[in-house]
């Protein structure tokens, strides 16, 4: 059996768009994706905030562009989906990748904009493990995504509830509708069976994951970027996320959206099945740790902890409009400004990423 390549190579602003289409030829784009068919740019924004290792970066999706674009793959729409804690009109300005989307007159698509796209039940060929029973009624995909390729542009980052978070939960907000904190206490078992319908609907799967600032603790946005100048492309979504999970210091069998996957087949989870190529990752160690924020501790109580049995009462009723209040309140009146800003602040004036992120254009 042919072993996934996962390529991850040190880059600097100077030489990072050359960098990202030579990361993708080394990870095998043009095998893993169908030619002459429509390809999805899945880009992540955690959070609306301009955030570095939070986000999708300006650099990553432009690189990622034109490496699409020199392999001939020349059909490319963006999708972008909503979130209880982030604004996507106001995170691709804040972000700066509206602009790239437009310099490349790239179109734009919401899958929460009936206008935009609509949803279809589907009937998934592969057991799923949890998802068939949160959504009794039948699992609804957006109707677009049928036979496309899809590049997912994720960050290497902690994640609160999935130890990291990557390609595979990338597929979280795309492919499931607004109702999407229902699968929070099965999340692990969610990712695994989103990934099977990812393999069933896309005719190609590739990202493109950037690592020049890592989120360190409560992610997806709560974290200390730390700056480590990767950036990391593999076809293998289980894959790529075991090797970033990896060099943060985890050990990825030991998260289980990847050994679940890895078990049922969906991708290789154990790193020294993987072919890593690029850099030597051997020794790379970041020492990563997720810990807590105030959203995690009550998170633990509802989706894992003694409040368990009320989750329906909590999330399927009004009472979910009080969580969606705290957090928003949590994240941007009291975080952001008095934590996260001061540290984007520090990296735009101190780093050569802040400074490339700081001169890119805004819309």
């Amino acid at each position: 059996m042919t072993r996934p390549i996962v390529a991850i190579l040190k880059t600097t602003p100077g030489k990072v768009f050359d960098d990202i289409s030579r990361l993708m030829e080394m990870a095998g784009l043009r095998e893993a994706l169908k030619q002459q068919t429509t390809t999805i740019l899945k880009d992540n924004l955690s959070w609306h905030f301009p955030f570095l290792s939070a986000n999708t970066t300006p650099w990553q999706l432009e690189g990622t562009i034109q490496g699409l674009k020199t392999a001939g793959f020349s059909e490319l729409v963006a999708v972008h989906n909503n979130t209880v804690v982030t604004d996507p009109f106001k995170g691709g300005r804040l972000n700066k990748l509206t602009p790239v989307y437009r310099r490349y007159s790239i179109p734009e698509k919401y899958n929460f904009l009936p206008e935009h796209m609509t949803w279809e039940v589907i009937h998934p060929k592969s057991k799923m493990r949890v998802l068939d029973r949160i959504y009794p009624k039948g699992i609804q995909v957006p109707s677009f995504f049928r036979n496309t390729n899809i590049v997912h542009l994720p960050t290497a980052k902690c994640h609160i509830y999935t130890t990291v978070t990557g390609s595979m939960k990338n597929a979280f907000g795309g492919l499931l509708t607004t109702r999407r904190h229902y699968t929070h206490s099965a999340i692990h078992e969610t990712l695994v069976d989103l990934l099977a319908i990812q393999k069933e609907i896309h005719a190609g799967i590739f990202t493109v994951m950037d690592a020049t600032f890592c989120g360190n603790g409560p992610g997806p946005r709560t974290m200390m970027p730390i700056e480590k100048g990767l950036m990391l492309a593999g076809a293998d979504s289980v894959a790529i996320d075991a090797v970033a999970a990896k060099i943060m210091g985890f050990d990825p069998m030991k998260i289980d959206f990847i050994r679940l996957a890895h078990e049922d087949g969906l991708g290789v989870g154990r790193i020294e099945e993987i072919e890593v190529v690029g850099e030597d990752i051997s020794e790379m160690n970041f020492h990563f740790s997720v810990g807590d924020n105030l959203a995690s501790r009550a998170g633990d109580l509802v989706w894992f902890g003694p409040l368990k049995r009320f989750q329906k009462l909590f999330f399927r009723t009004p009472l979910v409009y009080l969580f969606i209040a705290g957090s928003y309140i949590y994240h941007d009146w009291i975080w952001w400004p008095f934590v996260g800003k001061c540290r984007m602040q520090v990296i735009e004036a101190n780093t050569e990423w802040g400074k490339f992120f700081a001169g890119y254009p805004v819309d």
